[in-house]
């Protein structure tokens, strides 16, 4: 299944505030999937001196992710295919 990046401008946002919007994020994607919808929330990683959080789902296409971050009400600017490494990956 692709992995798609979310990119977000969040203006304020603190770290203390990043595992309240993961929450978010994973619990609808649970509710999506249990509904049919194979979509998964990955992790999130924010760059609190650029007001950027950038978040990885798993999905069968761009406007699945878009409607999971849409339902859980979290904004974002685009929403990308991504291919990303571990350095488990590279062993």
């Amino acid at each position: 299944m692709p992995t798609y990046m979310v990119e977000r401008h969040l203006p304020g946002f603190t770290n203390e505030q990043l595992p309240v919007a993961a929450g978010a994020a994973k619990q609808t994607t649970e509710e999506m999937s249990s509904e049919g919808v194979p979509v998964r929330y990955l992790r999130s990683t924010f760059v609190p001196g650029e007001d950027k959080c950038y978040c990885l789902f798993t999905g069968p296409s761009p406007e699945v992710v878009r409607e999971a971050n849409e339902r859980a009400g979290l904004p974002f600017e685009r929403i990308v295919e991504a291919t990303p490494i571990t350095a488990e990956e590279l062993r």
